[in-house]
């Protein structure tokens, strides 16, 4: 940000108003590929979950282009967020920090009209156990396990932390130039599925500035095979256990902010994204659940879908408030830490005082996964200056009047 700018200002400056912003890599990322693909990306206001989400999802899907050939007989997996548990007073784990369970009924209602053979609900429950089941997680939330299940003709539901109902896990191969690993072993229905769904949460992150479909893509790794993720891909304080496959370099940076966000590219290289769902109709800032300390529940009103996870991400973060060509020097990814309740790692090596992240989605964008470049990537439904909800100043309680 310029000098002596308020953060309005840059809003307005840098035109994320007018939905563009001019590109340059982050500090710390590779120079972005020119090729790396822009698809459109639709964008809708929608003030509450209990509205018809299902002819909604239709919409922006045929804005998009039409999904319909992709779906069509087809087994779809969606994964799902469901980060940690709690509540804010007064709000399900569903408005702020989980992904909603109309978003998703609505989601799955929409495949099936589309023709979808089978649709599979996706997520880690934290257990390394084969019996515990992912509806147990979903019914401790409040959700009606019975009414996604009823939505579309087949609906499944897999626990992604153990092998599920195969004997193994699956192995898949990083198809991009990987950053830090070379392949995941993953559940079956990670490679089983004809049609992969990241549908995340539009929300802050504690260590990562934001969390939305790529981050989302972080709990496909199972705890039944790499058991404490923070230590194994977090910081890299231990490898991965012997079958899994190791890191491309050991003595690679261990800090958190650099390692992280090339870990999340890795894994949607393993495992691309056919489409990316963005629920900030209710959510959160400051974090990326209730145990973050200041974080705070806001409603931003707003859905963002689109075929390529970079590009999603990217609008998304532009609808947050956000240059999606943001450096680690700039918000959101520079976080203020007290070294009193985080050890040095958890600290940038040089400035105890903040953490810093790279920008995910100019990583993948080097990767060739997606363009980050709002100038190419074509947004439908709603303009970005109309949706935008300005996560910063709301958390730091600088909203204008009016806006909540």
């Amino acid at each position: 940000m310029r000098e002596g700018l308020t953060r309005r200002d840059w809003l307005v400056l840098s035109g994320l108003a007018a939905g563009a912003m001019a590109a340059r890599p982050a500090e710390g990322a590779a120079r972005p590929i020119s090729a790396a693909p822009a698809e459109p990306v639709s964008v809708a206001k929608v003030r509450s979950y209990n509205e018809d989400l299902t002819a909604q999802f239709r919409q922006m899907f045929d804005q998009i282009g039409g999904i319909g050939n992709q779906v069509k007989g087809k087994t779809v997996g969606i994964k799902v967020n469901l980060t940690g548990g709690g509540a804010f007073p007064g709000y399900t784990s569903g408005d702020t920090h989980w992904v909603h369970p109309r978003v998703v009924g609505a989601v799955v209602a929409a495949f099936g009209a589309l023709g979808a053979k089978r649709v599979r609900i996706l997520e880690g429950c934290e257990s390394r156990k084969r019996s515990y089941k992912l509806e147990d997680k979903l019914l401790s939330g409040g959700w009606d396990v019975s009414a996604i299940r009823n939505a579309a003709p087949l609906v499944e539901f897999e626990e992604t932390d153990t092998p599920g109902q195969a004997k193994q896990y699956s192995l898949l191969k990083v198809q991009s130039t990987p950053y830090v690993f070379p392949a995941f072993q993953l559940n079956h229905s990670f490679e089983d599925c004809d049609f992969f769904v990241s549908l995340g949460k539009m929300k802050n992150h504690e260590e990562m500035g934001l969390t939305i479909c790529i981050k989302n893509l972080f709990g496909i790794t199972p705890l039944g095979v790499y058991g404490n993720r923070e230590t194994v891909f977090h910081y890299g304080q231990v490898q991965a256990p012997a079958g899994a496959p190791t890191e491309l370099d050991p003595k690679s940076n261990r800090y958190e902010g650099w390692r992280l966000p090339r870990v999340l590219v890795d894994i949607l290289g393993a495992r691309p994204v056919d489409l990316a769902i963005a629920d900030g109709i209710v959510s959160m800032v400051g974090g990326e659940g209730p145990w973050v300390l200041g974080s705070k529940p806001c409603h931003p009103g707003i859905l963002v879908v689109g075929r390529n996870c970079v590009n999603t991400d990217s609008v998304a973060a532009a609808c947050m408030g956000y240059n999606p060509r943001a450096g680690r020097h700039e918000a959101p990814y520079r976080v203020f830490k007290n070294p009193k309740d985080h050890p040095p790692e958890q600290c940038h090596p040089v400035d105890e005082t903040f953490q810093y992240a790279d920008n995910m989605m100019l990583l993948a964008e080097a990767a060739g996964l997606g363009s980050a470049d709002l100038t190419k990537i074509d947004v439908r439904g709603m303009p970005i200056k109309e949706a935008m909800f300005d996560y910063e100043a709301f958390w730091k309680n600088q909203m204008p009047k009016g806006q909540s």
